[in-house]
């Protein structure tokens, strides 16, 4: 069964198996201590992508640990 896991680095929920890496970034810094959940469509119309510094669309943490 898959564990939703957020990247520390880009935010990006996943859902994933074992030990991976964050196919946005790379980055292999995953937490489950994680809080708030944006899913953004339309990064280049939305004010909370620009404030996050978000730029593909995608499902995001907006606290992470």
């Amino acid at each position: 069964m898959a564990t939703r896991l957020v990247c520390r680095d880009c935010h990006r929920v996943l859902d994933v198996e074992g030990d991976e890496q964050c196919p946005a970034c790379g980055s292999n810094s995953l937490t489950e201590d994680w809080a708030g959940y944006v899913v953004i469509a339309h990064p280049e119309e939305s004010e909370i992508a620009e404030a996050m510094e978000v730029t593909e669309a995608g499902r995001y943490a907006l606290k992470v640990r």
